[in-house]
């Protein structure tokens, strides 16, 4: 597991555990990890996340969703901006994501938010 990207840590493992199908998957718990998990139940890409005490640092226990047909809800999963190339991009520059089908998850002043969120901010 890697520790020192807790990020893409998370979204790897929901990546994987979805595309096996799994019920549910415990990923690491760090801060920025509970704030994406928050976007993505909001957006009704995930049923559910809780708390798990392991007697270390924790875990999110994240409850994966899926179609009527099995399918899971998420279908593509990545991370742009990584520690060793940081990706900065203007609000009216933000890009669509499966032409507006999708979202994307920013890291801003105001916290971690949602495209959509992003470009309605004020400066």
């Amino acid at each position: 597991m890697n520790l020192t990207d807790p990020i893409s840590n998370a979204l790897t493992v929901i990546r994987n555990g979805s595309t096996a199908r799994k019920i549910k998957v415990d990923i690491q718990f760090s801060r920025i990890s509970e704030e994406i998990l928050n976007i993505l139940k909001r957006e009704k890409y995930i049923k559910d996340f809780k708390f798990v005490d392991d007697k270390k640092q924790g875990a999110l226990r994240v409850y994966l969703k899926y179609t009527s047909g099995e399918e899971p809800v998420i279908k593509g999963l990545s991370r742009i901006s990584k520690p060793s190339l940081r990706i900065y991009v203007k609000k009216d520059r933000i890009p669509k994501v499966f032409g507006g089908l999708g979202i994307a998850i920013l890291s801003t002043s105001r916290g971690i938010v949602t495209d959509t969120q992003a470009s309605e901010m004020q400066t």
